[in-house]
């Protein structure tokens, strides 16, 4: 990522990810309850999720077989079906979680003139318009494949996971002629650390131990919105 220093011209670039960053809970793991609740999904789908969170928590989860198996309720549904449910979803279940610290942040980079952009692990059915809720513009999320409109229960595309969010990342400004003079990165998760590697400013939010680790010995700003004393370090 190549950034200009003409700072009059060139806003900086700041990243978020999503789940148990920006909101307190992990927006896909909420889905899967959200239909098991409404009968869309089974029970048992919801142990294998909180099975495979768990792999993920400790950096150890294949994206590739989650995917596969949380969007089997979808197959067969239509895209119009999907959002009426999550517009539904984001009202009872997103926006209680949502950290107000993490909207104050999003506000300040606002204020400066910089570039928002969420990349999230989590499906682009859900980030969209959990972006948009949040007043973010710009979202990278997996990409669902439909045909004539329907899920299919696939992905298409690199998935925006670990290292996956670079490529992606990469792709993405490489469609947005913009020249960012520096950039900021937030995550919570250890899986994001390639993602903060990258950036010239990287924030490590509600960290797990992992990435808490990670950020004292390379003296990286920790910041804890799920209390009132934001900033530890």
């Amino acid at each position: 990522m190549s950034f200009n220093p003409q700072r009059h011209i060139h806003p900086c670039l700041a990243i978020f990810d999503l789940d148990e960053t920006l909101i307190a809970a992990d927006s896909a793991s909420l889905w899967i309850a959200y239909m098991v609740k409404h009968n869309l999904a089974s029970a048992e789908l919801q142990q294998q999720e909180e099975a495979m969170m768990k792999a993920y928590a400790q950096g150890k989860l294949d994206m590739a077989d989650y995917m596969q198996a949380t969007l089997a309720p979808m197959v067969g549904k239509t895209q119009q079906e999907i959002e009426s449910l999550v517009s539904s979803f984001i009202a009872s279940e997103i926006v209680p979680a949502i950290y107000p610290d993490a909207l104050a942040r999003i506000e300040w980079h606002k204020k400066r003139g910089d570039v928002i952009l969420i990349i999230s692990a989590s499906a682009e059915h859900l980030v969209q318009p959990i972006a948009k809720y949040l007043g973010v513009e710009n979202s990278i999320a997996i990409n669902l494949e439909t045909i004539n409109g329907v899920y299919t229960g696939q992905t298409h595309g690199v998935l925006s996971f670990r290292q996956g969010k670079i490529e992606r990342l990469q792709s993405w400004l490489n469609n947005h002629p913009n020249q960012f003079r520096s950039s900021y990165g937030y995550s919570d998760s250890i899986n994001d650390l390639p993602l903060l590697q990258h950036v010239n400013k990287p924030f490590a939010v509600n960290p797990d131990p992992a990435l808490a680790l990670h950020a004292q010995m390379n003296e990286w700003t920790i910041m804890d919105w799920r209390h009132d004393n934001n900033i530890l370090r």
